[in-house]
């Protein structure tokens, strides 16, 4: 059997822009990853985007790609191919991506909300590989989310289901960048553990290793407590626990196989995943809570391995899962 041509992987970010040249097998060649720099607004972005594209190909050395897959927070429309209003990218308005990066490469694109990319990514090379029902949450910059169910991707009726970041855990609660109050985002994004560790610091009432930061970032407030520092642990218990909440609400919910869980606030590792599994064991219902509970198998490169799914399927014109 002939092996499949690669395609390029392309995920926007709000904080960095992740490409690679994706094989049949999974793999990523010529990854390249660089700050988004969204102040810039949306053509100078995507033009440094294409640029990496170009890089990557030339670097990974497979040849030209046959299809792009494009992984980005939504809200979106999948079907026209455009980012309508994505919230991690204040003024992107209905930008024509797929159209853009079609006439750049001179093939085929797609384009997907990132966490469903990411759970497809899972489902067909990583941590969720073979299970029927599969649920994504992705802690970066926002909190997303996607699924699986009996094999196939869940979109919703207009293709931005899944939004797991927006579950309200708190009523009332700090503003979500959606404009609602409470959300999961809210707490467990990596902006929102560094905001509210910030907050703490500027009310002065707890000593602090994080006081003497020049900014600090959610990767310095688990590694803070880690080490017992005590504003740090608030903030992180807080974290953990509003999570769990929200893993074993979904749980009860799907009674999924597998939840895994990916992006930056990840690389905490079991500082995040044991409390959220003890939650999810004591307090979902059972059988619910036998779902196993993981770090995504594909790490740092979830996402983009995840467009280039989206772009392997749409090169063969094959259905999506």
């Amino acid at each position: 059997m002939a092996t499949q041509q690669p395609v390029l992987a392309l995920d926007i970010g709000g904080t960095k822009l992740a490409v690679a040249v994706v094989t049949s097998d999974g793999r990523s060649h010529g990854l390249l990853t660089e700050p988004t720099d969204k102040h810039r607004g949306p053509d100078a972005v995507i033009a440094h985007l294409f640029d990496m594209g170009r890089r990557s190909i030339r670097t990974a050395g497979l040849g030209e790609p046959t299809a792009v897959g494009i992984s980005c927070g939504g809200p979106l429309d999948a079907d026209a191919g455009v980012l309508t209003n994505p919230l991690h990218l204040p003024g992107w308005i209905d930008v024509p991506i797929v159209a853009m990066a079609s006439e750049a490469f001179g093939v085929p694109a797609v384009v997907e909300n990132d966490a469903t990319a990411a759970v497809l990514g899972e489902h067909r090379f990583g941590a969720a590989r073979g299970a029927g029902i599969a649920l994504y949450l992705t802690l970066s910059t926002g909190v997303g989310g996607g699924s699986v169910i009996d094999g196939r991707l869940h979109r919703g009726a207009a293709g931005n289901g899944g939004e797991f970041g927006h579950l309200t855990v708190r009523p009332g609660g700090r503003l979500c960048e959606c404009g609602r109050r409470g959300c999961l985002e809210a707490y467990a994004s990596g902006t929102n553990i560094a905001a509210r560790a910030n907050e703490l610091i500027a009310a002065g009432d707890q000593p602090s290793v994080l006081r003497d930061l020049p900014e600090v970032r959610a990767e310095h407030v688990s590694r803070a407590a880690s080490d017992g520092d005590p504003l740090a642990t608030q903030v992180w218990h807080e974290t953990t626990a509003l999570l769990g909440q929200a893993v074993t609400d979904l749980v009860n919910v799907f009674e999924p196989h597998v939840v895994i869980l990916g992006g930056g606030v990840t690389r905490s590792g079991a500082m995040l995943l044991d409390p959220v599994r003890e939650i999810v064991r004591t307090t979902a219902m059972p059988p619910a809570a036998r779902a196993q509970v993981s770090l995504a198998g594909l790490g740092d490169e979830v996402c983009v391995i995840g467009a280039g799914a989206l772009a392997l399927d749409l090169a063969k014109e094959a259905p999506l899962v």
